[in-house]
């Protein structure tokens, strides 16, 4: 009856809006029903409105005949979900209807209704835990947001956190992809450093980044975290799976990170995130007086670092992996393209170490010679390449070295003038040397001369400054020789045209065309 009651206050009420001067269309926006059902309730009168409705309530259910196995499995099971009826019904009954899992869902309600049977749901007890000693425990966990970039597109951040329990001293570490067993042993070393030292315990999930196997209870380790354990001087404590109380405190650091610090904050890249990140922890996370024990943490740590075992420093080997080399030279990883110096391809069994350090693709050679290396893309189809991989450096620098030495009169001055470029530009060059080789080769011996003996004097090591100097030369030496560019001289016509010359008008007939 309280239901049919209901209905009538929002018939009254769509009545009443529809007076108001108020359309369909917004009638049903506002009370969040159907253009047609509002159309409908429009129509009727009340005594006809009230009728419908209570043919509604007393038509049949088309699971009516299930009523009673339904009534029967909720007495034994009150907790059971509508989904597990559904599949009980479907498992006794060969014949039972091809019907939504909604219409399941309400006649389950129904039958509680009628029958007075109410979802139990059992209620864990809580008791107040004491504070655990300083340097006792500290708790890990892992979390993902996404955040936004200044193009407005979707950028999603992985974050790591550890937390000592006693102090709510925090630490968080961003990454661009999600969590490795190497990455994740990078990431403690990275949180105990920040602490100054090692508690005596650390909680965790049994989250697949630690767990290889769970065994009857017997839980089985990531075998480098395995290492990393027996290494460090921590005990490793895993929760019971899917029981985020028995972390709380980490938990909630997860949550605050999330509402405190990314909520709002405009992605730039990872280096700048972790940047603002050890902003915030100092001034908001870890300098702000917490909830339960009304001190900052940052206090709080001052005096829990003294129970903290040394910190330890761990050395363990990257993930690497084995990627073909394309014939472009370049590698296909994760859905972008990165390319690889000229020459790295030397055939169909080119290969080469990939690993992930610090948001950075470190490729190696087989033997453990490093080839290049490139910032991490977040998207996927692009290509990153470097300019420099175009180049060809088959040649040594000390081979170009000796070979543009060789164009300039003195070749001992020279070489030493070029190994000086060399030692100050030692990054590029290559570069250097090249330019200096290209700009020599149209010059006059003397110019080049001149030009040396001035650098040198005048301690100018720089390849744009050489050329600079010998453009001056150059154009010193013009002037001085009278030079004058001779005309290309084709064929008789165009011989005959240069002699001519043109008529110069006279001042005067222009004075006396302007009087007139």
């Amino acid at each position: 009856m309280k239901e049919i009651y209901n209905k009538l206050i929002m018939y009254h009420q769509i009545q009443q809006m529809k007076r108001d001067g108020w359309s369909i269309t917004r009638i049903a926006d506002f009370l969040v029903l159907n253009r047609r059902t509002v159309s409908k309730y429009l129509q009727m009168s009340e005594g006809e409105f009230y009728h419908y409705q209570s043919s509604l309530r007393n038509r049949q259910k088309e699971l009516q005949d299930y009523e009673s196995f339904v009534k029967l499995k909720l007495d034994q099971y009150p907790d059971a979900s509508a989904s597990q009826i559904h599949d009980w019904l479907k498992e006794h009954y060969d014949n039972f209807p091809n019907v939504s899992a909604k219409t399941v869902f309400n006649f389950v309600q129904w039958v509680r209704q009628q029958h007075n049977i109410p979802k139990i749901k059992k209620v864990r007890e809580y008791f107040i835990v004491e504070e655990l000693p300083y340097g006792k425990q500290a708790q890990v966990d892992f979390g993902e947001y996404n955040m936004r970039n200044g193009q407005g597109k979707r950028v999603k951040v992985y974050f790591f956190t550890m937390v000592l329990s006693r102090s709510r001293y925090k630490y968080m570490y961003f990454s661009l992809t999600p969590f490795t067993t190497s990455l994740a042993i990078t990431a403690h070393q990275k949180a105990f450093e920040y602490f100054g030292g090692i508690p005596e315990e650390v909680v965790f999930d049994q989250d697949s980044v630690f767990i290889h196997d769970e065994n009857k209870g017997d839980l089985v380790l990531t075998e480098k975290f395995m290492v990393y354990c027996k290494a460090m001087p921590f005990n490793v404590y895993f929760c019971r799976k899917a029981d985020p109380e028995s972390k709380g405190k980490v938990e909630n650091v997860v949550k605050y990170i999330k509402q405190n610090f990314l909520y709002n904050r405009p992605f730039v890249d990872i280096e700048t995130l972790n940047k603002e990140g050890f902003g915030w922890l100092m001034r908001t996370g870890n300098g702000m007086a917490h909830n339960f024990t009304k001190r900052k943490p940052y206090d709080m740590w001052q005096e829990e670092k003294s129970y903290l075992k040394p910190f330890v420093a761990y050395a363990f080997e990257e993930d690497k992996k084995i990627y073909t080399v394309r014939i472009d030279n370049s590698i296909l990883f994760k859905g972008n393209y990165y390319s690889l110096p000229q020459g790295t391809y030397k055939g169909k069994n080119s290969l080469v170490d990939v690993s992930l350090q610090d948001e950075k693709l470190i490729i190696k050679g087989l033997k453990g010679n490093f080839i290049c290396d490139h910032k991490l893309c977040t998207e996927s189809g692009k290509k990153i390449t470097n300019t420099d991989h175009r180049r060809d450096k088959s040649k040594g620098i000390d081979e170009l070295l000796l070979e543009t030495a060789m164009r300039f009169p003195e070749y001992e001055k020279a070489k030493s003038f070029l190994q000086e470029i060399r030692k100050r530009k030692s990054r590029y060059a290559r570069d250097q040397l090249g330019a200096i080789k290209q700009a020599i080769l149209p010059a006059s011996p003397k110019a080049v001369s001149d030009t040396l003996k001035y650098c040198m004097d005048n301690a100018v090591y720089s390849a744009s400054d050489f050329i600079a100097v010998l453009e001056k030369h150059t154009a010193y030496s013009k002037q001085k020789n009278g030079f004058k560019e001779p005309l290309k001289i084709q064929s008789p016509l165009t011989k005959n045209l240069t002699e001519l010359k043109p008529d110069i008008s006279n001042i005067i007939d222009y004075e006396q065309i302007m009087k007139n």
